[in-house]
C-alpha cells in the first residue's frame, strides 16, 4: 500500500516487495529427518546435475519463456538466467538450460541442509540484493523461518476417509465443505455434469468459497472454528435454503466484487512407494515465474507469495480471491493458499492420492477427481480427464472447460439465471489410485499440462 492505504498496482506480484520467505527448503527438510532413508546428499544429486549440466527445454517450457519473456527481462539476473546473450533473444524447444549458479546454491543445501540456505552465502546474497531493490526479507527473517507440523484436515466420505492440507492452505477445509455438500445428494442419479448436477456444485462451491474469503487465514494469528465449517451439518443447514429453480446470487452471503486469473507456477506430485508409503505434494511460486526475480549468484527464482495474503479487505488477488482480515499481513505470519495436496484411504488402506495446481481452481479439481472416482467409479485417467467446472463465489460465474459440455446442458442453466463464462483449462491433475482387489497401481499425469507418470 502508499501512503495513502492504497495499493500499488503489481507490487504484490512482481519484484523485491512480492518475496515471501521461502519455506520448501525447510519443509523438505524436516520431512527427510522424520521419513527419509536414502542420504540427504544423495537425493539433491540429481536436481544439482540438471543444473549444472543443462537440460534440454521442451515445447512446453520454450512457450511458457516466451510468454514471460517481457517481465523476465525486466530484472537483469533474471534476464541472464532465461534469456540468451544474443540480444537477449529466447530460449528455442531443443536448445539447453544451464544453470551454473543454482547447481552451486544446490550444492550449499546438499553439503549443510537448510544452513546453506537459510544462514551463510545463500542468504547473505539474498539479503544485499533485497536491501539494495527495496525488497524486506532480511537475513534474520531467513534464519528464524521455521517450517511447522499441523494435522491434516481430515473427514469422511462415503465411507472413504479424506486427509488434505489444514490452514494456511485453504484446500483442506474447502475441500471438506464440498464434499460435505455433495453427500447429502445421490449426485450419480443426476448425471455426471449434466445440468443439475452443475447446479449443485456450483451452490457448495459458492457457500465454501464465500467462507474461505470471510474467515480463513493462519491459524497461528487468529481464530478461525475449523471444526464448525467442516462439520457435516453445517454445509447441509446451508444447502436447504437453495432454490433449485433458480441461479442464487452470491451478493447475497457478501457483497463485494473479485477476478478471476490463473496459476501457472504451483507444482503438484502423487507419489506412492513398494510399501504403500504415499507423498501428496503442492508447493508454488505462485504467479507465472513467481516475483520473477533471481538473486544474483544463487539462480533462486522467489515466489510473489505476498499476494496471497488480502492486502487490503475486499481488493481480490491475483486469482480473483477476495479475503477479510483474518489473512491481513502481519510480521512472521503464513499468508492463505488454495493448495489442495489430498490423500485418501478406504478401510485404512490407500486407495487414491490426488493434487493439481491451479490457484483458486486447485480445490474444485482435486474435488472433482475424487468425486468422480467414487461417485461415478471412473477410474483415474477417466476421473482425471473428464470435463471440469469452477465456481468461486466470486466472480459469481461458472466456469466451463472450453469443451466437454453440450451446448443444452448450457442453456438448461441460462435459463434459470447462471452466468456462464469458458476456460481453456481448470486445473492440472495428476494422481494415483490403488486397486481394491489387488493393490495394483494406476496413476495418470493431466494431458492439461505436460507432467509424466513413471513406475519404477
Amino acid at each position: 500500500l502508499d501512503k495513502n492505504g492504497d495499493i500499488i498496482e503489481n507490487a504484490s506480484i512482481r519484484g523485491y516487495r512480492s518475496v515471501g520467505v521461502p519455506g520448501t527448503v525447510a519443509g523438505l527438510w524436516k520431512a527427510h529427518n522424520r521419513f527419509g532413508k536414502l542420504p540427504w546428499a544423495d537425493l539433491l544429486q540429481p536436481a544439482i546435475d540438471l543444473a549444472g549440466n543443462g537440460f534440454v527445454i521442451d515445447e512446453y517450457l520454450a512457450a511458457s519463456l516466451r510468454y514471460a519473456s517481457k517481465d523476465l527481462a525486466r530484472y537483469p539476473s533474471t534476464r541472464k538466467v532465461f534469456l540468451k546473450e544474443e540480444a537477449d533473444s529466447l530460449y528455442k524447444e531443443g536448445e539447453r538450460l544451464i544453470q551454473k549458479d543454482l547447481a552451486s546454491t544446490l550444492k550449499r543445501i546438499a553439503e549443510n541442509g537448510p544452513d546453506g540456505f537459510y544462514s551463510g552465502k545463500t542468504a547473505e546474497l539474498i539479503e544485499q540484493e533485497m536491501r539494495v531493490n527495496g525488497g524486506i526479507i532480511t537475513k534474520k527473517d531467513l534464519e528464524k523461518y521455521e517450517a511447522v507440523w499441523r494435522d491434516p484436515i481430515e473427514i469422511d466420505y462415503r465411507g472413504y476417509t479424506v486427509y488434505s492440507m489444514p490452514l494456511p492452505s485453504s484446500g483442506g477445509i474447502v475441500l471438506a465443505q464440498i464434499l460435505n455438500g455433495l453427500e447429502n445428494y445421490n449426485i450419480r442419479r443426476l448425471g455426471h455434469n449434466s445440468a443439475s448436477h452443475i447446479q449443485l456444485w456450483t451452490e457448495i462451491c459458492r457457500f465454501a468459497y464465500a467462507d474461505r474469503a470471510q474467515f480463513l487465514g493462519d491459524g497461528d494469528f487468529v481464530d478461525v472454528h475449523v471444526e464448525q465449517l467442516i462439520n457435516k451439518p453445517y454445509m447441509r443447514n446451508k444447502l436447504l435454503n437453495v432454490n433449485w429453480f433458480e441461479a442464487g446470487n452470491s451478493d447475497s452471503i457478501l457483497n463485494v466484487h473479485n477476478l478471476l486469473q490463473d496459476s501457472p507456477h504451483t507444482t503438484h506430485f502423487s507419489i506412492v512407494d513398494q510399501w504403500n508409503n504415499a507423498v501428496s505434494n503442492t508447493y508454488t511460486l505462485n504467479d507465472n515465474y513467481g516475483s520473477k526475480v533471481i538473486i544474483e549468484g544463487t539462480g533462486i527464482l522467489l515466489n510473489d507469495e505476498m499476494d496471497d495474503f488480502s492486502i487490503k479487505p475486499g481488493v481480490p488477488n491475483m486469482f480473483g480471491l477476495l479475503g477479510n482480515e483474518a489473512n491481513a499481513i502481519e510480521p512472521e505470519k503464513r499468508m492463505l493458499s488454495s493448495m489442495t495436496p489430498t490423500i485418501v484411504t478406504k478401510n485404512d488402506s490407500l486407495f487414491m492420492v490426488i493434487g493439481s495446481p491451479g490457484g483458486s481452481r486447485i480445490i474444485t479439481t482435486v474435488a472433482q477427481t475424487i468425486s468422480n472416482v467414487i461417485d461415478f467409479n471412473m477410474n483415474i485417467r477417466e476421473a482425471i480427464e473428464a470435463p471440469r467446472i469452477h465456481h468461486q463465489w466470486k466472480p459469481d460465474a461458472i466456469f466451463f472447460e472450453d469443451s466437454g459440455f453440450t451446448r443444452d446442458t448450457e442453456n438448461i442453466l441460462i435459463i434459470k439465471g447462471y452466468n456462464i463464462k469458458t476456460m481453456r483449462s481448470i486445473g492440472i491433475a495428476n494422481g494415483i489410485r490403488i486397486s481394491n482387489e489387488d493393490k495394483r497401481l494406476a496413476g495418470w499425469a493431466d494431458p492439461r499440462g505436460n507432467g509424466k507418470v513413471n513406475g519404477y
